[in-house]
């Protein structure tokens, strides 16, 4: 008999344990599995509808299939990735549950994408390379499903790294890396690549100061008066009013860019009306709230949730209309290719079919993955409430017309995961002041109580996460190398088939 016997108990717990793991990687494993299979059948689905009505291409029917397979994987790759941006402040600010913001953005996204996605879009993304010159069609066909591709697997693999990534830089550099490939670095427009570069630090700069600046103004004119409600009833109607305006003007120069084209001087006509407009209906309306609650700041903070739900659906809308050409541009540049042996061309017109797949694929897809980024950005990174969140959303706006009018590319991604960062540094700022880590003195002390009272007690408050500064800014500067790399050696691989 061994000296050491084991006891039979140790034995019964740790059965328990292996089985209480083994069932919690099972209920795991069936969560991933439910939404790994209905996108399988989605995409299944995809390719079957596009091979029974496009079998009039002859022997091109099937790199179009292909192609429509892949197009709808990039969908649904935006819809998990991309509604962060526009939802996680809402959840993180408890005005929305998660299941109310699927909703509203799986509809607004759709409605984007099918009413104000435009029929016409550029072949190439953002001017990356110029079309023609040594690249054939066959070249273009493989350089465009390359892109597409990689940029989709890319986003995909940030999305299961928590990592809110943005997706035009994405497939810029998928076309980047394909087109070097396919034609060596002359065919590449390095002046707008060193644009695009650029936008990495000034679009979550920018969007990270200017929350921070509307986050401060409310705190100072609203939130640490010592009559909450009187001031609310002067500045909310006021911050409403400038929301609309701000996303009027962003609904006209963005949202609806595609399908309108209004003048500067109607923007700034439309923007004052909104204003004005949404200030006048606001001020009864606080009035009566007011009326209803208690000088606290959680009842105070309650006055932003109408203005912030409406923000984000809006946000939702406008990128449905935008980001579903990063979807299926490519694949409407390779439809442009095949039927009637057209050549290359700047811009091509997007069927119905393909702008279907796009916005049923992006709504499918925030619908199974979205719910995991919207945790990150509005939960994970800092404590987000109704103000706080308002001033994230307003911020994503503001920053990316602001980008516009200056004509400087950037991501409303990287504007809204700045902007979070942007709220939770100035919260540290603000409750830490005059603070320091805990640390002893650099001098001999007489007594115990003299070397207690002559250290910094007081320690620093961190009220961001760092792990996710540092992660999701990794994310960002690898995203346009890594999705060349994989989009050149994708493009090398088809080129040998």
């Amino acid at each position: 008999m061994s000296s050491n016997p084991k006891k039979i108990e140790n034995r019964y717990v740790n059965d328990l344990r292996r089985f209480s793991f083994f069932q919690s990687q099972f209920f795991d494993l069936k969560g991933v599995t439910v939404p790994l299979g209905l996108s399988v059948v989605f995409l299944a689905l995809v390719g079957l509808y596009v091979a029974s009505t496009q079998n009039a291409l002859g022997e091109d029917w099937l790199i179009v299939v292909i192609a429509a397979i892949v197009g709808g994987y990039m969908a649904l790759n935006i819809g998990a990735n991309d509604v962060a941006n526009n939802m996680g402040p809402a959840v993180g600010g408890r005005v929305l549950t998660v299941f109310s913001a699927v909703l509203i953005a799986a509809v607004c996204e759709s409605a984007g994408a099918l009413l104000a996605g435009g029929d016409v879009v550029k072949t190439v993304s953002k001017g990356i390379i110029s079309p023609g010159g040594d690249v054939g069609v066959a070249e273009f066909r493989n350089l465009m499903l390359s892109a597409l591709f990689a940029a989709a697997l890319w986003i995909n693999f940030a999305t299961i790294l928590n990592a809110p990534v943005s997706t035009t830089h994405s497939i810029v550099g998928g076309v980047l890396g394909a087109g070097i490939a396919a034609a060596g670095f002359g065919l590449v427009n390095w002046p707008t690549m060193a644009a695009i570069a650029a936008s990495w630090v000034i679009s979550p700069v920018f969007g990270a100061l200017f929350a921070a600046a509307m986050l401060f103004v409310i705190k100072k004119k609203i939130l640490t008066v010592e009559d909450r409600l009187a001031a609310a009833k002067v500045w909310v109607p006021v911050l409403i009013g400038l929301m609309a305006a701000a996303f009027a003007a962003y609904m006209a120069m963005k949202g609806l860019k595609k399908i309108w084209h209004p003048s500067v001087i109607e923007i700034f006509v439309y923007s004052v009306l909104a204003f004005v407009a949404s200030y006048l209906l606001s001020r009864p309306y606080i009035r009566r709230r007011v009326a209803s609650l208690e000088n606290t700041r959680k009842d105070v903070n309650s006055l932003f949730d109408l203005p912030l739900i409406a923000g984000a659906a809006l946000l939702s809308f406008a990128h449905g209309a935008n980001d579903v050409a990063n979807a299926v541009g490519p694949l409407a540049a390779i439809v442009s290719t095949v039927g009637e042996g057209s050549g290359i061309a700047s811009k091509v017109t997007i069927p119905v079919w393909v702008m279907a797949i796009g916005a049923f694929g992006i709504a499918l897809g925030l619908g199974l993955f979205g719910p995991k980024l919207i945790a990150v950005v509005g939960e994970k990174i800092t404590r987000l409430n109704s103000p706080r969140s308002y001033c994230v959303a307003l911020s994503a706006a503001v920053t990316v017309l602001i980008a516009t009018t200056l004509g400087l590319p950037v991501s409303s991604t990287h504007i809204a995961v700045g902007a979070v960062f942007g709220v939770g540094f100035l919260r540290e700022f603000l409750e830490n002041p005059n603070k320091r880590r805990v640390r002893p003195g650099h001098k001999l002390n007489a007594t115990a109580e003299d070397a207690f009272n002559s250290r910094d007690y007081k320690s620093v408050r961190r009220l961001v996460r760092r792990r996710f500064v540092l992660s999701i800014a990794a994310a960002w500067i690898v995203t346009v190398p890594a999705s060349a790399l994989v989009a050149a050696a994708v493009y090398a691989l088809l080129q040998l088939l």
